[in-house]
């Protein structure tokens, strides 16, 4: 008996079981069988041992039938049991994949942990139905139970592993650690899952929500903390004198001037003010990675995000006037008012159709299930306070219908009142613009490279976008 366990020679080992059970049986009162039985046990929980360590390891599914077939005929084990142990042991054997994965980088880890969860995962899934098949009629909730229960306990492991790896991702800030795809990887695992009552999707989204917004919240903090370093730097003489007029270019031969009216080109007049261009490719770069993966439900947090940013902006612009002001020359006012007319007439409603496009409308308004019309009530939800933006600096606007003062040193730019507001639109977005910083200063920039955008599809949103221009003289 000893031997045939030692060599593997299992069948003969189940043999020689069943006969001295036999014998013990017949002879169980002769001292020479009850040391025989013993000794024949001793080996029996040899083979028990030996044929469990095989499920701990890589075992192919004919394998894994023929081991679970020695353990029936073993008998050391009732068949609840027997699910159970096999589940423990094939459990272990994912722990120990899943702990041999390196953990140098936190995204390869991580990629790596859903793809070996989901493959392996599955593959037990597989080797259990295929073992345990024939007996599910027979042994009913309880033999459901065991493994319900060990498959909503795989399901949390997996989702507490997840968590922990999305935030040291995004703590380390990983090159090429992108959210889409790993919420893809999950949705594709989820699914996988659910064919076999393990859909685990709906628990994904509280925790890819608050990583994508914790990423914008960073990126808006860093182009604040940018714009307030530009403007403690910032006169406004240095603007140079060719800039004045760049919202005069033509467009070349051969160009359109047709655009969307709801296009999310940035406005060109930002061009002539380095700190406003340099703030707006700070909030399109928080835009652009977050639309990657970008739930409904952030609508209104990300709303009361930007609102307080730009009030933060207002507060700085305010500030910068009040310790500037006293040496103004008449030049530097007429540039004030004139970059205060551009942060509000061009700056605000850009950025408004930005969170429209990342929002819209009418997909706020079926998810919160209210007629289109009545979204506009709803505050900082997919869309700006302007009036809350514009009461500080309303003082440092020009007087409604009069053109906005210009510099002697600088060509007469077209009137921005809103009376020619369409026209001027007509001129800027014909034009492609960029408001890339062009060296490490952030200054100075480019007005012919490509221009950083929102790449996003979106359904019209004529029927509830934000009509700026009276707004604006409302809040006058």
């Amino acid at each position: 008996m000893h031997t045939c366990v030692r060599n593997g020679y299992y069948d003969e080992a189940l043999e020689l079981i069943g006969y001295v059970k036999r014998l013990e049986r017949k002879h169980s009162s002769v001292p020479v069988i009850q040391g025989i039985v013993a000794d024949v046990r001793a080996s029996s929980q040899l083979l028990l041992s030996q044929l469990l360590h095989q499920l701990r390891g890589p075992v192919t599914l004919p394998a894994c039938l023929r081991v679970v077939s020695y353990l029936r005929r073993l008998d050391a084990l009732r068949d609840t049991e027997l699910r159970l142990k096999f589940l423990q042991v094939r459990d272990a054997w994912l722990e120990a994949m899943l702990s041999a994965i390196p953990r140098d980088d936190p995204h390869q880890h991580l990629v790596k942990s859903i793809e070996a969860c989901r493959v392996h995962l599955f593959d037990i899934v597989t080797q259990y139905r295929a073992v345990f098949a024939d007996d599910e009629a027979v042994d009913g909730a309880q033999a459901t139970a065991v493994f319900h229960s060990w498959m909503s306990r795989r399901v949390l492991c997996f989702l507490s592993v997840l968590e922990a790896g999305l935030w040291e991702n995004g703590s380390r800030n990983s090159g090429g650690a992108r959210p889409d795809s790993l919420l893809e990887q999950c949705m594709y695992f989820g699914l996988s899952l659910g064919r076999i009552g393990g859909d685990f999707r709906a628990l994904l989204a509280p925790m890819f929500q608050r990583l994508a917004y914790e990423a914008f919240d960073k990126a808006t903090a860093w182009a604040l903390e940018s714009f307030i370093d530009d403007m403690h730097g910032f006169t406004l003489l240095s603007i140079p004198t060719g800039l004045g007029h760049m919202g005069d270019v033509q467009p070349d031969v051969g160009e359109t001037k047709a655009t969307p009216p709801m296009t999310l080109q940035p406005p060109l007049k930002l061009i002539d003010f380095p700190p406003l261009a340099c703030f707006v490719n700070g909030l399109l770069t928080a835009f652009n990675d977050l639309r990657l993966c970008c739930p409904i439900a952030l609508a209104h947090d990300v709303s009361v995000c930007v609102q307080q940013l730009l009030e933060k902006v207002t507060f700085t612009i305010v500030d910068f006037h009040r310790s500037e002001a006293p040496t103004f020359s008449r030049a530097e006012e007429d540039l004030f008012t004139r970059f205060c007319s551009t942060y509000v007439q061009q700056l605000l409603p850009f950025l408004n159709r930005c969170l429209q496009a990342l929002f819209p409308p009418s997909q706020l308004a079926q998810a919160l299930g209210v007629p289109l019309t009545r979204l506009p009530h709803y505050t900082c939800l997919g869309c700006l306070d302007i009036p809350v933006l514009l009461s500080p600096i309303s003082e440092f606007l020009p007087p409604k219908g009069t053109e906005v003062p210009t510099s002697p040193d600088l060509e007469t730019p077209p009137s921005i009142s809103p009376h020619t507001s369409e026209q001027e639109s007509d001129r800027e977005d014909s034009n492609p613009i960029s408001l890339r910083e062009a060296d490490e200063s952030n200054h100075v920039l480019a007005g012919n490279s490509e221009h950083p955008r929102l790449a996003l599809e979106s359904e019209s949103l004529a029927d509830v976008n934000v009509v700026e221009d009276e707004v604006i003289d409302d809040a006058r």
